[in-house]
């Protein structure tokens, strides 16, 4: 079910996105996540990593997108930007501890880039550790100068308010995230369609999400149609008021108490899922700003991962289905 509500509050957010509010989330995506950020805070080009078991996604190419994909270091982590072709890059679980259950994750990095590494590749690896199949989604990004130069000051630009107004259509989430919707409505259906080769239960696929990846984790499970996760995971993404499906799937929410972009909106999205009589579990950390993913921090917001295991087992995911 589509929400009127849900639509003004993505289309704020998108509109901080290209204002200016919410490219500190970009730029800044993990400046409170590691202790190490004073140091390696320098966005430095790298080679684009091998990803031999990266599986291009039925979406084709981004219209009109001209510049290459591109990756760079930051934060003692990896960033892809300019993703023009959809990928995911399956994680599978030993055999023998196989539940049958299976993730999507979304990295988040303000649909500018992609925090690979942090909000990827060692969130999936840790679910596989559970047994739990995970698959990193690669979605396709907004463009961004391929110099790297260039791509720093359009993000300072962005901060100082100077970026170009939205164009016409983007009132609507399901047309301002449209690219990334079928990205994720593609992984969803090739990981169902492999369902027997991967030893996954089709009906077991959820799904999670950090900061944008968030939102799009949210945004599939109310306008991806066929998608229909099993269960969905809210990392540090916006908790706006949506008006939440009869058949919604339970929600696993992280947030830090501290997190400059989203923790001073309120908890509508909480407070509908539960109008909603719908599972929701939310952890509240003290500290832990934006973006602190699988970084080892002091602050509590490093246990978020367990938790989310443990909410997972409460769900009956870390066991073969009966």
């Amino acid at each position: 079910m589509k929400s009127e509500v849900h639509k003004t509050i993505v289309t704020r957010l998108l509109r901080q996105l290209q204002a200016g509010a919410a490219a500190t989330a970009i730029v800044m995506t993990c400046a409170f996540a590691s202790p190490a950020s004073a140091l390696d805070d320098k966005m430095s080009p790298i080679a684009t990593p091998a990803q031999p078991n990266a599986i291009e996604l039925s979406t084709g190419p981004l219209p009109g997108a001209t510049a290459k994909e591109a990756w760079h270091s930051q934060y003692g982590s990896v960033f892809a930007r300019n993703v023009t072709v959809a990928t995911i890059t399956p994680f599978l679980p030993d055999p023998a501890k196989a539940t049958g259950a299976a993730v999507i994750v979304a990295p988040g990095g303000g649909f500018r880039t992609l925090s690979m590494e942090n909000e990827g590749w060692d969130v999936a690896q840790a679910l596989a550790d559970q047994g739990v199949a995970a698959f990193v989604l690669k979605y396709r990004l907004n463009p961004t100068p391929e110099d790297m130069g260039e791509f720093e000051r359009s993000m300072a630009e962005m901060f100082s308010g100077a970026a170009r107004p939205p164009r016409p259509g983007q009132d609507n989430p399901a047309v301002a995230l449209a690219p990334q919707i079928a990205d994720a409505r593609a992984a969803f259906s090739l990981v169902r369609s492999r369902a027997a080769e991967w030893h996954i239960d089709p009906d077991r696929i959820g799904m999670v999400g950090f900061s944008a990846g968030a939102m799009l984790t949210l945004s599939t499970a109310l306008y991806g149609e066929d998608a229909k996760p099993a269960f969905i995971g809210d990392i540090y993404g916006p908790l706006t008021p949506v008006t939440v499906p009869a058949d919604a799937p339970p929600l696993f929410i992280a947030l830090a108490a501290d997190d400059p972009f989203f923790a001073n909106a309120g908890y509508g999205l909480i407070d509908n899922w539960r109008a909603a009589k719908r599972p929701v579990e939310f952890h509240l950390y003290e500290q832990g700003g934006h973006g602190f993913g699988m970084y080892k921090k002091e602050t509590t917001s490093t246990g978020w991962f367990d938790s989310f295991v443990r909410w997972l087992g409460m769900h009956g995911y870390l066991k073969p289905k009966a």
